[in-house]
């Protein structure tokens, strides 16, 4: 069982002390060697549960296997401890044997909304995914893609010649999103980074902060010329004519960081970078 000592709360993101009153932990291994390897270790100190018994959920491996954790698991409602053994690990505490138990009852708790892309491929088949760091279009041919932009019905831009486009969250703004020169967002922003890739046309555009509760709907211009894929993270769907964006606002995931290492704090050393 799992106990609410003290919370705090700032526009998107949550923080509360947490107590642990019984230890039941799922600890879940990415395929990579180390990762098993750790997960052994923590299982043999600590135990282990299925995740739908757990009270903590701990994936053990890089970002990627800790945002496919999050999205196979996020409908439990259970809080994610994410373990790195991976590079980045920029979602995910410092792997250590001892104190497990004591890290998790003094983690910080942020809660993040993920983005549902809702996706129409040439053949008029319709998709969904869910994404915690980015929903992205990319052009699949030596041609530039041309899209047209959309929010909440309006359109905003006729036309954007490039090499893709994306929608960021505040997580995953540090990620591909800053990589293509786009916004760094703090947690508490509520915003949505639209960030172009690569543009050709117009030259001068740099992207849009969004209100999280926008509808971002992008509308391939010659399909069938100028393919173009939408990806939720890693799951990529080929030969789209329309992609709608937006937040899922009523679905909570919950992730805890070491005291003093939250996402936000996180975020805002990102932005101090030299």
């Amino acid at each position: 069982m799992l106990t609410l000592f003290s919370s705090f709360t700032s526009g998107a993101v949550q923080r509360k002390t947490l107590i642990m009153t019984t230890k039941k932990i799922a600890f879940l291994a990415g395929l990579k060697p180390q990762s098993k390897a750790a997960q052994a270790i923590l299982v043999e100190r600590y135990g282990n549960v299925s995740p739908e018994e757990a009270d903590i959920i701990c994936p053990i491996g890089g970002d990627g296997f800790m945002l496919d954790s999050l999205k196979a698991y996020m409908d439990l409602g259970k809080p994610f401890y994410g373990i790195n053994q991976g590079t980045v690990g920029f979602l995910l505490n410092t792997y250590d044997v001892d104190h497990l138990q004591d890290r998790i009852a003094a983690a910080e708790e942020t809660v993040i909304h993920p983005l549902v892309m809702t996706a129409e491929d040439i053949d008029g088949v319709k998709h969904e995914a869910l994404a915690i760091n980015e929903i992205s279009l990319f052009r699949e041919s030596g041609q530039t893609a041309r899209i047209e932009i959309w929010t909440n019905g309006q359109k905003r831009l006729p036309m954007l010649i490039c090499d893709g486009v994306m929608v960021a969250t505040p997580a995953g703004s540090t990620a591909y999103n800053l990589s293509a020169h786009g916004p760094i967002l703090p947690m508490s922003a509520q915003l949505l980074a639209l960030t172009p890739i690569s543009a050709f046309r117009p030259r001068r555009w740099r992207g849009a902060l969004l209100p999280q509760e926008t509808i971002v709907t992008f509308k391939i211009i010659a399909p069938d010329r100028r393919p173009v894929s939408g990806v939720a993270d890693n799951f990529e769907v080929r030969n789209v004519v329309t992609v709608d964006v937006r937040s899922d606002i009523n679905r909570n995931l919950t992730l805890l960081f070491d005291a003093g290492h939250s996402l936000e704090e996180r975020i805002i050393r990102e932005q101090f970078e030299t």
